[in-house]
């Protein structure tokens, strides 16, 4: 019994996360669908330009894995929301214990891009070659 992971779609990264949105018809998930916009197009820009590496250190990020276990993630991943009413927040932050991504508020692609590729460029291994 061997496993053998295929290799990481941005589409299937994109559907491991479950939302967590704010209340319908608030200023709060207008933003926030804004934002996972730009997580879409994120991912389908990665795909395009690096492959399933980078799609597989986005998930590493996130979750502490670079695949998806034969079984699945004993917590679904999931994508959170840093508003600046709860202090403003420029990078995204992930917790792997509980595989939550959490994103800013960010009015621009190119600001999103920018702070997420730092974010996982520089937090690879936690620290450790």
């Amino acid at each position: 019994m061997c496993y053998n992971p295929r290799p990481l779609t941005a589409d299937q990264v994109d559907g491991l996360f479950h939302i967590r949105w704010s209340e319908e018809g608030s200023n709060q998930k207008r933003e926030e669908r804004t934002v996972v916009a730009f997580w879409r197009d994120y991912l389908q820009d990665v795909e395009e330009e690096d492959g399933s590496k980078k799609l597989g250190d986005i998930l590493a990020f996130a979750t502490g894995s670079d695949a998806v276990p034969p079984i699945g993630f004993s917590l679904q991943p999931s994508l959170e929301f840093l508003h600046p009413s709860g202090g403003a927040a420029k990078f995204p932050v992930a917790n792997t214990c509980i595989s939550c991504l959490r994103l800013p508020i960010y009015s621009t692609y190119d600001c999103f891009k920018t702070n997420m590729d730092f974010a996982i460029r520089n937090t690879q291994g936690f620290g450790m070659p």
